[in-house]
């Protein structure tokens, strides 16, 4: 089978597609035959060596996939062969990228019916983000209100769309060319960040979820009310300064499982989530999604690799 594989890290170049043995599941492990994989910025950062989670080398990228269940491997009784999924392989978020995929039973879910492969690869890691970040740190509730940094990008979006669709006020910085879309996903108030201050438009909020980081997020802090939040899939925040005390800071990897997707699949049943593809390339293409993630131009959304004509039966999108 091809994969996109690395032998030593560094730049988009350093990815090669190779010939590799299809892989056989063990225990707790499902195979599957990928239609469609994700690419983001932990991508990214692994080939550079840099991510959070160390694997040995060569390894092969990727771990947001869709596809259909090809093997399964001991004591995994949830799925069957030929059932379609969408999901992550692993807690190392690597092996995807590749015409056959291993991952953990765990971190797989059936695939909305609604969803094509394409639209469902785009999912998993960034809506799993936002569900985290809102749920389960945030802890938020309805009526309160809520900043959301870098409300363009693809974690961003469906953390509008959550948050909206809780009974929150939504405030969101974003781009001028980005202002209308997360107006549609449900924002209040959109402040373009390259031209306003958020400090000068919006009132204190409970929580602020940071994708940007840097010095967006140590402002944001002071727009905090006491006893609020801020959670950032960025980097670790700053210690608060002595005159905000009374705030919690939380950074946080996310976690990909197969509850968690199934709540997202439930929100796609219920027509409340809108996917957000952006540009689709053959396997083949993979360092040009690598410069894409680096700042080339691709289109608005997530960057999906095609890694095989899979056609849906009738009614499963």
């Amino acid at each position: 089978m091809k994969a996109a594989r690395i032998h030593h890290f560094g730049t988009p170049e350093v990815i090669v597609i190779e010939d590799v043995p299809r892989p056989t599941p063990v225990a707790g492990q499902v195979l599957v035959r990928v239609a469609s994989a994700g690419v983001g910025p932990w991508d990214a950062l692994i080939r550079q060596g840099k991510s959070a989670v160390n694997s040995p080398l060569p390894l092969t990228l990727g771990s947001d996939l869709s596809g259909t269940i090809e093997a399964l491997g001991p004591g995994v009784t949830q799925f069957r062969p030929g059932d379609e999924v969408y999901g992550v392989t692993n807690p190392e978020f690597i092996g995807a990228h590749a015409e056959f995929a291993l991952a953990s039973s765990k971190m797989v879910a059936l695939k909305p019916e609604s969803l094509s492969f394409t639209e469902a690869a785009s999912v998993p890691v960034v809506a799993v983000t936002a569900w985290q970040m809102l749920f389960e740190y945030g802890k938020v509730q309805s009526g309160q209100i809520v900043l959301i940094l870098g409300a363009g990008g693809n974690v961003g979006g469906y953390a509008v769309q959550f948050a909206s669709q809780s009974g929150l006020h939504v405030f969101a910085t974003s781009s001028s060319d980005d202002a209308q879309y997360v107006r549609s996903l449900g924002a209040t108030t959109v402040i373009d960040y390259e031209h306003d201050r958020f400090e000068e438009v919006i009132p204190m909020v409970d929580v602020v979820l940071d994708m940007v980081g840097g010095d967006t997020r140590e402002r944001s802090l002071k727009m905090i009310r006491p006893g609020g939040i801020l959670v950032s899939v960025v980097s670790k925040p700053m210690p608060n300064p002595n005159d905000l005390t009374n705030i919690r800071t939380v950074f946080f990897l996310a976690e990909v499982t197969t509850d968690r997707l199934d709540l997202i699949t439930n929100l796609f049943k219920q027509r409340k989530l809108i996917p957000r593809v952006g540009t689709v390339l053959p396997l083949e293409q993979v360092r040009t999604a690598h410069h894409m993630l680096g700042g080339a131009p691709h289109k608005r959304g997530k960057i999906v690799l095609s890694i095989a004509d899979v056609v849906s039966p009738p009614g499963n999108g």
